[in-house]
Order: C-alpha cells, then sequence, then structure tokens
C-alpha cells in the first residue's frame, strides 16, 4: 500500500464541530511526521494546487463535502477519506470517535481503494459550449419555483428516445443512484457499475420508468424549444445554470474517477445502505462464509 507522507484535510466550513477534529487530527498527523495542510474554507482555486502535491484528502463533514472533495480530488488522482459530521453519510467512511483507530489503520496500510465513475457535463447554446465539468452524485435538469412542468427532448446515442413532461430529470451515476434518483423511486445500482442511470421527476402523461444506459452510452436532453417554464440545471446538489429553450445538455462518462480510501470489509455496501434504509429491522447473523453467496457446488456441470 502507498504510504502517505502529505496529507490535506478539508474540514466543512458550515458544520459545527469539523474544525477541532481537524486540528487535533492535524497535530497527530504533524506527531507521526507527516506533512499536513487544512483549510476550513473551500476556496477551490487556492485548494487545488495544494491537492496536487497530496497523497490523501480527508473530507470531514456530509456527503456534501466528500462530493465537492471528490470534484478538486479527481483530476489529480487523489483519493479522499471521509469523516462524517453530517446526517446520512453514505459516501464517508467512519464517526467522528473513530478517527484516532482509523488513522492508525491508514498508516498502517490497512485500507483498500474504491474507485466510482463520475459523468461529464457540458452545456450548448446554440452550437457553442456554455461550459463542461464532472459530477459525482447527478446531472439534474428541473424546473423552477413555479408548479409548472417542464418538457425535455431526450436522445441516447444520438437517436431521440422519448420526450419527458413533468418537473425533471435525475442523470446519476451509480454512486448517485442512491441519493435523489432513489428518493423519486430509482433502482440502486452497486457503485462498482459504469453505466448511467435516468430516472424522471414527477412525469405527467409520458414515460415514467427509469432506464439504465449501457456502459458508454451518451445522453442529450433538449429544453423544447417552446418551453416557457424556468429549467434550471443542478449538479451534485449546486445550482450551475438556468437553461434557455433549445438549450442542450450533454452527459456521458468521464475519463477522471473518484478513489474513496476504505477501511471497511469490500462487501459494505448493501449492509451500509440498508442499515440506513431500515434502521428499525435488527441485524442479522450472518450466515454464509464472507464473499461467498451460494454454494460453489451448485454453480458447476
Amino acid at each position: 500500500m502507498k504510504t502517505f507522507q502529505t496529507i490535506g484535510i478539508l474540514a466543512h466550513p458550515l458544520r459545527p464541530g469539523t474544525v477541532p477534529i481537524a486540528q487535533d487530527l492535524t497535530r497527530s498527523l504533524e506527531d507521526h511526521h507527516i506533512t499536513t495542510w487544512m483549510r476550513t474554507v473551500w476556496d477551490m482555486p487556492n485548494v487545488r494546487p495544494l491537492v496536487h502535491d497530496s497523497d490523501l484528502v480527508v473530507a470531514i463533514g456530509g456527503d456534501g463535502a466528500m462530493l465537492r472533495a471528490a470534484r478538486v480530488c479527481a483530476p489529480e488522482r487523489v483519493p479522499v477519506f471521509g469523516i462524517n459530521t453530517g446526517y446520512l453519510g453514505f459516501l464517508t467512511e467512519i464517526n467522528p470517535e473513530e478517527w484516532e483507530a482509523s488513522l492508525e489503520a491508514l498508516l498502517a496500510g490497512r485500507y483498500w481503494i474504491e474507485e466510482r465513475m463520475m459523468i461529464r457535463y457540458e452545456i450548448r447554446r446554440d452550437g457553442a459550449s456554455l461550459g463542461t465539468n464532472d459530477a459525482l452524485n447527478d446531472v439534474v435538469i428541473n424546473r423552477g419555483a413555479i408548479a409548472r412542468s417542464v418538457r425535455l427532448e431526450t436522445y441516447i446515442d444520438g437517436g431521440w428516445a422519448t420526450t419527458y413532461h413533468g418537473d425533471g430529470l435525475i442523470i446519476a451515476t451509480p454512486t448517485g443512484s442512491t441519493a435523489y434518483a432513489l428518493a423519486v423511486g430509482g433502482p440502486i445500482l452497486p457503485p462498482e457499475l459504469k453505466n448511467i442511470l435516468v430516472t424522471p421527476v414527477a412525469p405527467h402523461l409520458s414515460m415514467d420508468r427509469p432506464m439504465v444506459l449501457s456502459q458508454g452510452a451518451t445522453i442529450t436532453v433538449v429544453v423544447e424549444p417552446q418551453t416557457l417554464a424556468e429549467v434550471f440545471l443542478t449538479v451534485d446538489g449546486e445550482l450551475i445554470a438556468s437553461l434557455e429553450p433549445s438549450d442542450e445538455v450533454v452527459v456521458r462518462a468521464s475519463d477522471r474517477i473518484t478513489q474513496f480510501v476504505r477501511l471497511r470489509e469490500r462487501n459494505y455496501f448493501y449492509r451500509s445502505l440498508l442499515d440506513r434504509l431500515e434502521p428499525r429491522v435488527p441485524p442479522h447473523t450472518n450466515r454464509l462464509p464472507v464473499g461467498n453467496s451460494t454454494d460453489s457446488s451448485q454453480n458447476q456441470g
């Protein structure tokens, strides 16, 4: 396993309790003779050069902090380790009280790297590109505050697929399948997949089923030219742009990936997810050996 010589710490500026954890972690890392930097204000242009020279970034906050850290770290191929001070913490790895024991495991090399796909979006207007960037969770095209449906022409690999009529459309990664897309009835995709999920929001007399696109597919969404409602583009929960009629949003798999540092077992995903979805279901004794879901003898012949 790679040894960490320089570790950066990004503490969520608006969540109470993140700064003391960051300060304690900084002191501990320095005691281990590791070069450390810490930021509690996420000024991305100034953070990026620090990330470039780092071996690991620790994000302290909730899933929003992990998403922001992922977007700044992915271009530099720097992995992210998450300490949860938020609510659900789907993407984080540990709780605040576990950081000291976890630090020892990290420095001893008892970790593994999980890779998750990202998607790249581009906004086009009158044939010109207005901007492009990456998302780890999702790209969402949705109506404004006025309760008026929008119509979104949708093309897959250049061919017209359908026109959605509703509140909006979610284009998500497998990571994003457990976020907004899950809340509107989308399926759960395991994080190792490389597929794009398309889920309509409150569709009205139009396609109402989520679609999982084949690996490598490109989806283009066009705001119908006669649209009168406000239409917005949000990426990983952040408002990016106001869209005009005939604007296009093109989404495909990104060349960049997010790397998360994990201490849990490699089959952690389903248990972690279901513990949050079914908090009242008591833990069940695992009757199968770890890593085996069926008797191998049943698959022979």
